[in-house]
C-alpha cells in the first residue's frame, strides 16, 4: 500500500513539474517567440522590409523600399543593378562594360551594414518629429550631438572639448556657410583659395553663390608669396586631401588669412590618426565615416561663438534646418560604430581599403606608364600601431609624354576616371575611387 501511495505521489509530482515547464515555456513563447504577431502599427512595415531584403540580386544588386527596378510593371520593388551587371536577378554580365572609377560613393562598407541589418536598422513612423522643431527650441538632436561628441573622443581624431556643433546637409552645405561666416563685413572681398589638387565643389560652390562678400582667387601657389598683408583670405585646407590623401596644412599666412579645415577623410579607415586636431573650423561628413552619403548629414566643430552663430544663420535661412530623418538615422549608425570602441567598423573599413590599395600599387609598380601618389606607413594612436596606407582614392599620373591627356588613355582600356581639369600644370594625372562595393567588381 505504501508503495502505491509512494508511486502515486511520484507521479503527481512529475505531472505538477511537467505542466509547470509547459507553462513556463508557453509564458515565454507568447512573450518573446511570437515578437513579430504582438507588433501592431510597426508590423506592416517590417514584412515589407524584410521582403525587399530578401531579394539577392545575384549578389550584383540590392532592392530598395522606395525602388523600382527591372521588370517591375506592378510598381514593386526589384533589384537595381551595379554597374556592367542587368538581368530582372542582376544575374547578366554586360559586354564591353568601362569600369567606372569616377564616382565617390562609399559603398565599400556596404557588406558591414548587411551583417548588422538588425542593430542598425530605423522604423520610423508616420508622425516623427513634424514640427521644425527637435527639443529644447532647436532643430538639432542633442542625443545626436552627444553622440558625436563621444565618437570624436573615442576615436581621438579632433578635440571637441569646449567647440559649438553645427549640423548641415552633408559637410556640403557648411563649406560655404563656413566662407559666409568668415567673410562676413570684412573691408573688401575675402579670396577663397585652395592648394592644387582640391575638391572641386570649393571652386564651383564659390563661384555659384557669387557673394558681394567674397570671390574664388584659385590655387594657393600664385598667392603665397604676395607682399600685401591687408587682403583677406579664406583657405580651404583638405587634410587628409582629396584626391591624394595626403595630409595638408594652412599655405596663406598673414593678420588676415583663415582656414576651414576639411576633415572628411580624418578616420582610422582612411589615414593614420597620429594626433587630435584642434582648429578654428573643422568639417566632417556621415558618408565618409559610415558610407551613407545619400543621408546627406554632416557636422562642423567651431570654435569661436561668433562664427559659430553666422553659420547657423546661414543654415537656418538656407534650408530652414536639418532633415529629422537624416538625423535619426545618424544616430542609430553612430551607436553601432561605437560599440567595441569602434573598433569592427574601422577594422573593417581599414582592411578592405589597405587591401586594394597594395594589390593596386604592386601591379603598377611593374609598369613604366603609370604611377601612384606615395603615402608612406604611419603609426596610428586609434590601432596604436603602424598602419599600411589606405586612401579612399588612386592619384594616377600617366607618365608618359604622348599619354597628356591620361582620362582618354584610361578610357581607352575601359576604365572611366575623372581627369584633373583643375591643375593646369599637372594635366596628365587622373583620379580613380577605391571606395566601390565588392559587389560591383
Amino acid at each position: 500500500m505504501g508503495n502505491k501511495t509512494q508511486g502515486s505521489s511520484s507521479k503527481c509530482l512529475f505531472f505538477f513539474f511537467s505542466g509547470s515547464l509547459s507553462l513556463n515555456l508557453l509564458l515565454l513563447y507568447l512573450s518573446f517567440g511570437r515578437q513579430s504577431d504582438r507588433l501592431t502599427w510597426t508590423r506592416t512595415a517590417a514584412l515589407e522590409a524584410e521582403a525587399v531584403a530578401s531579394l539577392s540580386c545575384s549578389g550584383h544588386g540590392r532592392a530598395f523600399l522606395d525602388g523600382i527596378g527591372f521588370g517591375s510593371s506592378q510598381g514593386e520593388p526589384a533589384c537595381e543593378c551595379y554597374g556592367c551587371y542587368g538581368g530582372s536577378d542582376c544575374s547578366e554580365l554586360l559586354p564591353d562594360c568601362p569600369a567606372d572609377a569616377d564616382s565617390g560613393d562609399p559603398l565599400f562598407l556596404e557588406p558591414f551594414w548587411m551583417q548588422r541589418a538588425e542593430s542598425s536598422a530605423v522604423m520610423v513612423s508616420g508622425w516623427h518629429r513634424m514640427s521644425y522643431q527637435i527639443t529644447k527650441g532647436t532643430m538639432l538632436s542633442i542625443e545626436l550631438e552627444k553622440h558625436i561628441r563621444k565618437l570624436h573622443s573615442v576615436i581621438g581624431n579632433a578635440n571637441e572639448t569646449g567647440k559649438f556643433i553645427l549640423f548641415g546637409v552633408g559637410s556640403t552645405q557648411l563649406l560655404n556657410a563656413a566662407v559666409h561666416a568668415l567673410s562676413y563685413k570684412t573691408l573688401s572681398p575675402a579670396y577663397v583659395v585652395a592648394t592644387a589638387p582640391y575638391y572641386g565643389a570649393y571652386e564651383t560652390q564659390t563661384k555659384l553663390f557669387n557673394s558681394e562678400d567674397y570671390e574664388w582667387a584659385g590655387d594657393t601657389f600664385q598667392w603665397k608669396n604676395t607682399s600685401d598683408s591687408s587682403l583677406n583670405f579664406v583657405e580651404f585646407v583638405t587634410s587628409p586631401n582629396n584626391p591624394d590623401g595626403l595630409p595638408r596644412h594652412p599655405v596663406i599666412q598673414g593678420p588676415f588669412a583663415k582656414a576651414i579645415h576639411d576633415h572628411a577623410y580624418y578616420w582610422p579607415h582612411f589615414t593614420a590618426i597620429p594626433s587630435m586636431v584642434d582648429e578654428e573650423i573643422m568639417l566632417f561628413t556621415l558618408s565618409k565615416i559610415t558610407g551613407h552619403a545619400g543621408t546627406r548629414f554632416g557636422w562642423a566643430l567651431i570654435k569661436d561663438e561668433e562664427v559659430y552663430n553666422r553659420m547657423l544663420k546661414y543654415t537656418a535661412t538656407n534650408t530652414i534646418g536639418f532633415s529629422h530623418e537624416s538625423q535619426l538615422r545618424a544616430l542609430k549608425l553612430l551607436k553601432v560604430v561605437l560599440q567595441r570602441g569602434g573598433r569592427d567598423m574601422f577594422q573593417f573599413g581599414y582592411t578592405t581599403l589597405s587591401d586594394r590599395w597594395r594589390k593596386l600599387s604592386t601591379s603598377l609598380s611593374l609598369s613604366k606608364r603609370f604611377s601612384l601618389q606615395k603615402i608612406a606607413p604611419q603609426y596610428c594612436n586609434f590601432f596604436q600601431r603602424i598602419r599600411e596606407p589606405s586612401p579612399g582614392y588612386a592619384w594616377l599620373k600617366c607618365e608618359m609624354e604622348e599619354d597628356e591627356d591620361c582620362e582618354r588613355v584610361l578610357s581607352g582600356a575601359g576604365i572611366i576616371g575623372r581627369a584633373a581639369n583643375v591643375i593646369p600644370r599637372a594635366r596628365m594625372i587622373l583620379r580613380a575611387k577605391l571606395q566601390f562595393s565588392v559587389a560591383s567588381l
